[in-house]
């Protein structure tokens, strides 16, 4: 239960930074790629073994974690691209309804318990994530021309977490999770860097010592938040169905809770609907799993 409370505390803690990258005018694709090189430092400081880039590469989830890495930079991208297209709601709701397809993989490849409980449960949690991430009254109107990019991201949001789960169960030894998770960061860093430079060359971005400061504020949880789910999955707590269900929809309540009491967030009353059905989602996942 410790890795997956962390694990949702982490990434609550991610989206306090982002919040605060508004406020104080952080560059945010900068601060992205800082925070995937000091997400990859975490995770070489806690593995326990050598380093050694030889050795990392006979590793059977080493190419794996290669196009991870890929999938990380165009996922955030196409939030970006969707935010800008067709709002913050639509991105809130496509990046956290995406939980839909670790469970169907769960369900379908491991073969999991599908009980009513369960069933039930996972269906609230979605009712849960979309209400709870309608912040404002626009709704989510998008143009059908933009439709390609939610769609995009809700495929690539849940790849990633589908990935992460299969890897995790096939290829990664329990003393190999810190090295894992530092080789997807440090493929989204050289891609990330790459970009960064050609950007530079251009002329288009300046390098500032604030975006550097958020991404290591950034970094540090986002690799946290990555090793405890990969902890969580492994605990045996529950199965990987119910793990993602309470991971994502707990990470949409509590982060809807901390934006009322630190960034005094308004809330409609299909937000409150929303976290109400959250809380019930996860009790009812949770005995499901036991």
């Amino acid at each position: 239960m410790i890795y997956l409370l962390l694990s949702i505390a982490a990434s609550v803690v991610i989206f306090i930074v982002f919040k605060l990258f508004s406020r104080y005018k952080v560059h945010t694709f900068q601060a992205i790629v800082v925070n995937y090189i000091i997400a990859c430092s975490c995770g070489l400081i806690a593995y326990e073994g050598p380093v050694l880039i030889s050795v990392i590469v006979d590793y059977g989830w080493f190419y794996y974690t290669l196009a991870l890495g890929a999938l990380f930079i165009t996922v955030f991208n196409l939030m970006a691209l969707t935010t800008q297209r067709s709002g913050l709601s639509v991105v809130s709701v496509a990046t956290k309804m995406s939980v839909v397809v670790p469970i169907v993989f769960g369900l379908v490849y491991y073969k999991e318990s599908l009980g009513l409980l369960k069933i039930v449960g996972i269906i609230m949690a979605l009712a849960a994530v979309y209400l709870a991430s309608i912040k404002k009254r626009e709704g989510l109107t998008i143009k059908t021309k933009n439709l390609i990019f939610p769609l995009l991201v809700f495929a690539g949001s849940g790849v990633i977490d589908t990935s992460i789960k299969y890897l995790e169960g096939n290829f990664v030894a329990a003393n190999d999770v810190p090295l894992f998770s530092a080789t997807i960061f440090a493929s989204a860093a050289v891609i990330g860097i790459i970009s960064m430079v050609v950007l530079a060359a251009r002329g288009k971005i300046i390098l500032q010592l604030k975006n550097i400061l958020g991404g290591i504020a950034l970094g540090i949880p986002n690799y946290f938040s990555i090793y405890f789910l990969v902890k969580a999955l492994r605990s045996g707590l529950l199965d990987s169905s119910g793990i993602f269900t309470v991971n994502n929809v707990a990470i949409v309540m509590v982060s809807t809770l901390v934006g009322i009491l630190l960034f005094k967030e308004r809330l409609l009353p299909k937000n409150w609907l929303g976290i109400a059905l959250a809380v019930l989602s996860i009790f009812l996942v949770t005995i499901s799993g036991m």
